[in-house]
């Protein structure tokens, strides 16, 4: 079924398209949120959820003159930043580290060919992190990129550079140790 058809049935409030945007966003949305949310699967979940449910409330604000997908990321980025900024007043160091470490065990264990490249887009500070997964993870394009999060094309290609060359030392680092 085509995005744009799916969009239509969730404009008239279908809830089946409801399902079908999930079935067809749901992996991607994952992924990124768990990377952005430090490996933590239960606020990435969270996230990913609190995404739909805001897409379906709002589709009357999407225009579908512009892509569909940029849409969706900014909701899905903007639902992990305020779970990040509503969660850090009130779990501890400890657990944040205790959990970080059993989460990102057991989802790395299913991504065990990119767990070096995983590990080096975590080490990223966020301003570059966040770039770096919609591109190369999600497939957008800069300009794209620069919609999502609200910045200069040129902010972004800025980003992904200097994100790029933090990840190859980042690797070159790693390749010497092993």
């Amino acid at each position: 079924m085509l995005e744009s058809e799916i969009i239509e049935r969730l404009k008239s409030r279908d809830q089946q398209a409801l399902r079908d945007l999930y079935d067809v966003y749901f992996d991607y949305a994952i992924r990124t949120a768990t990377i952005v949310m430090n490996h933590n699967n239960s606020y990435a979940e969270d996230a990913v959820q609190e995404t739909f449910i805001k897409v379906y409330q709002n589709i009357h604000l999407y225009h579908s003159d512009r892509p569909f997908k940029p849409w969706f990321y900014k909701i899905l980025l903007n639902e992990c930043n305020r779970i990040l900024k509503r969660n850090s007043k009130v779990v501890s160091v400890e657990e944040v580290r205790h959990e970080h470490d059993q989460t990102e065990e057991t989802y790395l264990h299913h991504l065990l060919e990119y767990e070096v490249l995983y590990l080096a887009i975590q080490k990223l500070e966020l301003h570059n992190q966040i770039p770096i997964v919609l591109k190369y993870l999600n497939g957008f394009k800069e300009q794209e990129i620069a919609e999502i999060l609200d910045e200069n094309v040129n902010t972004i290609k800025s980003r992904l550079y200097k994100g790029r060359q933090k990840l190859r030392k980042y690797l070159e680092a790693e390749k010497e140790v092993n």
